[in-house]
């Protein structure tokens, strides 16, 4: 009998394979004195260690190219450092074990970085990977990361952070399964960008044994343990019949009686256009510009950069439409040239739209770089402010816009409660609003995204969530305005039908979900839709919610 464990399911699709755990952080190796005629071996252990460590850093490198490759090498380079060698054979010499002694001289490299300026302390975390590497080689246990392997596999992990995960290859990670999560998480956008099933919050992930078979079903959120073949075969015809489905549905997206639901894409740069305009999306509905600015954390991007790279977005969708968020900084996404260091909350301190205006110069470049990427270009270019509050932090974007000549729609994102419950008053002073369903959550329930331990409250189905996307889609209809929805919630087939009962008038998302949306849309007329969402708004809890949408839907 198959034994089932359930999860959040955030990415569609099935997944068999075997389990592969994520490396963990290496613990501290115990400090044992060793036989001063066991010290010259010790020495070949460690330096074997170094030199595989660094060939491994460099192969890698090679392998991604391009900036991970800079990287990765001056990793190498940190593994071979001859005064780091030279401390390691010293520690060893007076009694340390070959791992105890690397990890002593790093901390003591560690703390020389720490303490020697900005740029050098923000090498720390690159001198932490590469100690991390030696000592596990040393102690003969899995490497940190992304673990090495020829053959697919599902990869099974705490939580994934995008720099865990930046030399995954996806023809190698069949899906995921994290601990940790929700369904805005990290690994739950990852895993919809890459296109891979995914499972979150799925409690005892991390004890399930190494090479165990299991099925991954990333829309029910379930786990089957070494599954049966007939429950393999059920699993694969139902993930057949789904792509079926996604390869009859094609066009703009629209309910069942053509009711228009413009179906747009979330990027993060030019880099990722060619698998929206591959998977039918009408326009971007949430361009994230961080991308340009985190490259160097120290310094903005020049104007002619950040024109250069709208440009080749703004191309990408002739007569489509481009919805682009300035700069989102803080929190999460510090800069050390625009956010302040020592905020007891970020989350709740000057961040998006606040640190902006904080620096008028660094919003005046952004906003006259888009003027100029847009001119002659036949597109629809709308321009957003993230984490606007109230109807003065819209005006003071509006103006800022205007002031930089910038011939464009202005929209203000709405993230805050506050921006919700006042959006007429917000509308007074833009032209668009567009829903950040993850943010809006997380500050709504007072409910960390990352943190796996309240995923439930960052569940887009709660009751509350959707109170306050009814508000704002209401607000935009009175005023003859769009509202949108931009954020991941909008990625789940279900819930997008119930936000466009609720009368949201866009659905953005990664690229990977679009075509489960548009499929899902087609079944439905804009009545049922509206149905759902009432029943779903009834509800008390977002399981009710989901359940209730569900069975109007399949006419329960």
């Amino acid at each position: 009998m198959d034994t089932t464990l359930r999860g959040v399911g955030v990415s569609h699709g099935v997944a068999i394979g075997e389990v592969r755990h994520m490396g963990t952080a290496v613990l501290e190796p115990p400090a044992k004195q060793i036989p001063a005629e066991d010290a010259e071996r010790e020495q070949g252990r460690a330096r074997q260690a170094v030199e595989a460590v660094a060939a491994d850093l460099t192969a890698r490198g090679n392998l991604a190219g391009g900036e991970a490759q800079a990287v990765l090498e001056a990793q190498a380079m940190m593994a071979q450092d001859p005064e780091l060698q030279a401390d390691v054979e010293r520690r060893i010499a007076v009694g340390s074990s070959a791992e105890r002694a690397v990890y002593d001289a790093f901390a003591s490299y560690r703390e020389l970085l720490a303490n020697a300026g900005e740029y050098l302390a923000g090498r720390v975390a690159d001198l932490d990977d590469v100690r991390n590497r030696i000592v596990a080689r040393l102690l003969g246990v899995p490497m940190p990361g992304v673990p090495d392997s020829d053959e697919p596999y599902v990869l099974v992990a705490r939580d994934l952070a995008p720099a865990d995960t930046a030399l995954l290859d996806p023809t190698l990670v069949l899906g995921f399964v994290t601990e940790e999560g929700g369904p805005t998480s990290h690994s739950a956008i990852l895993a919809r960008a890459l296109g891979v099933p995914a499972v979150v919050a799925l409690p005892g992930a991390g004890e399930l044994a190494e090479g165990t078979l299991i099925a991954v079903d990333g829309s029910s959120g379930e786990i089957f343990l070494d599954p049966s073949d007939e429950k393999k075969a059920e699993l694969e015809a139902a993930a057949a019949g789904r792509r079926a489905a996604l390869t009859a549905s094609t066009g703009p997206g629209a309910t069942a009686d053509g009711h228009k639901v413009p179906l747009l894409a979330n990027i993060g740069g030019p880099a990722d256009v060619a698998a929206a305009v591959e998977a039918g999306a009408e326009g971007v509905g949430l361009f994230r510009t961080e991308f340009l600015f985190l490259d160097d954390s120290e310094n903005a991007p020049s104007e002619e950069k950040q024109v250069t790279a709208y440009r080749q977005v703004l191309e990408a969708f002739p007569e489509g439409r481009v919805v682009v968020r300035v700069l989102d900084a803080g929190a999460d996404k510090p800069l050390d040239f625009l956010t302040p260091a020592d905020e007891p909350n970020p989350a709740l301190g000057v961040r998006g739209l606040r640190t902006l205006l904080d620096h008028p110069a660094v919003l005046r470049t952004q906003l006259t770089a888009l003027a100029k990427a847009a001119e002659g270009l036949p597109v629809h270019l709308e321009v957003m402010a993230p984490m606007v509050a109230d109807r003065a932090d819209a005006k003071a974007f509006a103006d800022a816009c205007r002031e930089a000549g910038l011939r464009a729609k202005f929209g203000a994102m709405v993230e805050i409660p506050s921006a919700a419950l006042r959006a007429r008053s917000v509308l007074q002073e833009v032209e668009f609003l567009s829903l950040g369903t993850n943010d809006l959550a997380q500050y709504t329930f007072a409910a960390d995204r990352q943190v796996g331990a309240v995923s439930r409250l960052q569940d887009p189905w709660q009751p509350a969530l959707l109170d306050l996307v009814a508000l704002s889609a209401e607000a935009a209809k009175a005023e003859g305005k769009s509202c949108g929805v931009c954020g991941e919630a909008a990625a789940d087939p279900l819930l997008a039908c119930v936000l466009t009962g609720l009368g949201v008038t866009s659905l953005s998302m990664g690229a990977a979900s679009l075509p489960y949306v548009r499929a899902a849309l087609a079944k439905f007329t804009l009545a049922q839709c509206e149905r759902a969402a009432a029943a779903a708004r009834a509800a008390d809890s977002a399981e009710d919610a989901r359940n209730a949408a569900q069975a109007v839907l399949s006419g329960e």
